[in-house]
């Protein structure tokens, strides 16, 4: 993949057979809708998604698979469900010759909007006002 591809998100689907860029769009339009407030970025050359000017999640197109990450298996939201996906410590892969699971990925995203914003609340700012 070229630099130029590698700066945006638009620009990294491009580089993609068409069948591997529609399922990038739905799984970054999943992301999109679960995590509104957040903005989209490339970091360490892969889709971003960032929330309080953090990132929140990262999303990857390879040969056989998207990769979503991180995701724990310890993590808030971490269901049964996902365990079929579940791949090293932090990824859930997604093979391109099966439906994406949409639902989950919203799921999987929601939760980490909800420890985010627990964490955006126990920064030491808003601590330090609080004495």
């Amino acid at each position: 993949m070229s630099d130029d591809a590698a700066a945006t998100i638009d620009g990294y689907i491009a580089a993609f057979a068409k069948d591997v860029q529609q399922q990038l769009q739905h799984v970054r339009r999943a992301i999109a809708k679960a995590a509104p407030d957040a903005s989209e970025s490339i970091s360490y050359r892969i889709p971003t998604f960032k929330l309080n000017g953090r990132p929140l999640i990262y999303f990857a197109g390879f040969k056989t698979h998207i990769g979503l990450y991180p995701v724990q298996a310890d993590s808030a939201g971490f269901s049964p469900a996902m365990a079929r996906y579940a791949s090293g410590k932090a990824t859930l892969k997604f093979p391109l010759d099966a439906p994406l699971p949409l639902g989950l990925i919203a799921t999987v995203v929601k939760a980490k909007v909800r420890v985010a914003s627990v964490a955006k609340k126990k920064t030491p700012s808003a601590a330090a006002g609080s004495r």
